[in-house]
């Protein structure tokens, strides 16, 4: 190969790999320890934005929903971010930005995001080291698991649900009473 198509290779490869930069990996997050930090890139319906976002430059403002999913376009990924699209107000009075996070890249979050109307961040974690980070990374399968963690204004973990569930509206509620409950 020559040189222009392996330096043309590295530069796809950068551009497309997400900014995941992580503290230290925690083998066990438990509710008050410090919400590990990181970068990454995501979309929203109107932008991409490939400097990312950096967890501990928003702490503070709002508490933080971390919306860890295994992929855009499915069922339940819908159904669950959809959920969060339709009670954005009301998630919004409860003080919270919420963040999706999936292992797809930022130009299908942007997709997505458009086709559905969401009203928040879509972060591209497309080599899992934030999922891994928050044990949210599902090995066998190759997919982040359905996990949330609520970061509280000082930077805490203060609610985590490792199995959160679409099947009915039970983990949503029970979501916006911890949110509720950190008022």
């Amino acid at each position: 190969m020559n040189g222009r198509v392996i330096n043309a290779a590295v530069v796809i490869f950068l551009l497309l790999s997400p900014l995941a930069v992580a503290e230290e990996m925690n083998d066990e997050l438990t509710i008050g320890a410090k919400a590990p930090d990181f970068n990454l890139p995501y979309a929203t319906k109107d932008e991409i934005v490939w400097d990312g976002l950096q967890l501990s430059d928003i702490t503070g403002e709002s508490f933080i929903v971390l919306a860890f999913y295994p992929a855009n376009w499915s069922g339940g990924c819908t159904e669950q971010l959809c959920a969060y699209r339709d009670n954005f107000s009301a998630l919004q009075d409860l003080d919270a930005t919420i963040l999706g996070i999936s292992g797809d890249y930022v130009f299908s979050h942007h997709e997505w995001a458009k086709q559905e109307n969401f009203p928040f961040k879509l972060l591209s974690d497309h080599f899992h080291n934030v999922g891994k980070l928050y044990n949210s990374y599902n090995e066998e399968r190759g997919f982040n698991k359905r996990t949330i963690f609520v970061v509280d204004k000082e930077g805490k973990i203060a609610y985590i649900n490792m199995e959160y569930s679409v099947a009915d509206d039970r983990d949503f509620i029970a979501l916006k009473d911890a949110l509720r409950s950190l008022q």
